[in-house]
């Protein structure tokens, strides 16, 4: 879809990155839904106040799926959250499907005995930056490189099922198939090589699975219709990709938010277990990682403040602009780790809450807290304001955090 009507074009400039966009001030204003212009050059519609985006994620009326997916705003060429997903007529029944599936991976009892195990990776993560640091003292390490994305990515495999030799496969094709700037030829290749590895594992789990959840896919696919090949590429992917890309932007946000200022640095040293986990909630709250938000379309014609949303159009709900809803939140833009309540929406809301909220708040408690612990005068390397996003990723981040 094309349109020449006026409208502002996502990502907007952000050149603070501790900050969202100056223009996400403005449009925060607004009561009722922004249009706006998507990175592939789409009209939709955007959503940034809170209770607003709370209700949408509940509404039935918005989904994935699309009723004519040719016709379809897209967000990127990215695979994953690029576009429509799903079958439109079958959406409801499969998003069901997956929960059901999925939901015994992340249960309470197996998440606490994941806790154990998270602190040992998290250790030799660190053990590895101060065995480099002590190697080359005056050189500064990259957080991003050595802990961010190894501890989620290692993480998110073995709860999947992936052999350890595979790992950094995995997250080259996670990575490659999540880029709205490699084209749709390559965005492609990148999907079609990732669900052709999924299979060929997915081959060797029917006859000797493990306690994994390829391996929990593979033995219900015999009960379940709806379980295709597709779908179950398509949920492993989908797993790897916001398992370990949440926690991996919020690590380094957290890390950058509490070097940032040095008094606020020693503040959570003196106490880096007891403040974690109230830390760790606002920096889910105010780390907003890109300017696109979640994509939703409309099933049927629905008025959200006066404004009609047309069946069809494309509906981008901005949970880390509505994290900082000043309606909602006092000083919304500041970092306030004994923030009470902090009901943000980072991980959704209502039927569509992430159902690997758990895991990433164990990763992100332990991995904080055991960093400042073991290195408590650790610093940035360079100025906050000089720290950069990733290019062309659809969830954005940073690139590097050197410390």
């Amino acid at each position: 879809m094309t349109t020449t009507e006026t409208r502002p074009q996502l990502p907007f400039d952000r050149p603070d990155p501790l900050d969202i966009a100056p223009l996400y001030t403005v449009l925060r204003q607004e009561t009722a839904p922004v249009k706006v212009i998507t990175p592939a050059g789409d009209p939709a519609w955007m959503i940034t106040r809170f209770e607003q985006v709370r209700a949408i994620f509940t509404d039935p009326r918005f989904g994935r799926s699309h009723p004519r997916p040719e016709q379809a705003s897209k967000v990127s060429d990215a695979v994953i959250f690029g576009g429509p997903a799903g079958e439109h007529d079958t959406d409801k029944a499969t998003q069901a499907l997956m929960r059901k599936l999925l939901v015994p991976a992340f249960s309470a009892s197996r998440m606490r005995k994941l806790s154990d195990h998270v602190q040992e990776l998290v250790d030799a993560r660190i053990d590895e930056m101060i065995a480099r640091h002590d190697a080359a003292p005056d050189q500064p390490l990259d957080l991003h490189e050595l802990l961010s994305v190894p501890l989620p990515v290692q993480v998110i495999c073995e709860l999947l099922g992936v052999p350890f030799a595979d790992r950094d496969y995995f997250h080259e094709m996670s990575t490659r198939f999540g880029r709205m700037d490699v084209g749709v030829e390559a965005a492609r290749a990148a999907w079609d090589d990732l669900q052709a590895y999924i299979l060929r594992l997915a081959e060797v789990k029917r006859t000797d699975p493990g306690q994994d959840v390829i391996s929990d896919l593979v033995l219900a696919q015999a009960a379940e219709p709806l379980l295709t090949d597709d779908l179950l590429t398509g949920l492993s992917a989908g797993l790897l990709f916001a398992g370990h890309e949440t926690t991996m932007i919020r690590i380094d946000m957290g890390v950058a938010y509490l070097l940032a200022d040095l008094a606020r640095r020693d503040r959570f040293v003196a106490d880096p277990d007891g403040l974690a986990q109230d830390t760790v909630e606002e920096v889910l709250r105010i780390a907003a990682a890109n300017g696109v938000g979640q994509l939703r379309y409309a099933h049927e014609d629905v008025e959200v403040e006066g404004v009609i949303i047309r069946r069809g159009d494309c509906v981008l709900l901005n949970n880390g602009v509505a994290n900082r809803d000043p309606a909602v939140f006092a000083d919304p833009d500041g970092f306030d780790p004994t923030r009470s309540p902090n009901i943000h929406l980072a991980f959704g809301h209502g039927a569509h809450f992430c159902i690997g909220a758990s895991l990433a708040r164990i990763e992100l408690r332990i991995a904080l807290a055991t960093l400042f612990r073991r290195i408590p005068a650790l610093r940035l390397a360079i100025a906050p304001d000089d720290l950069e996003f990733r290019p062309g990723s659809i969830t954005g981040g940073l690139a590097s955090v050197p410390v």
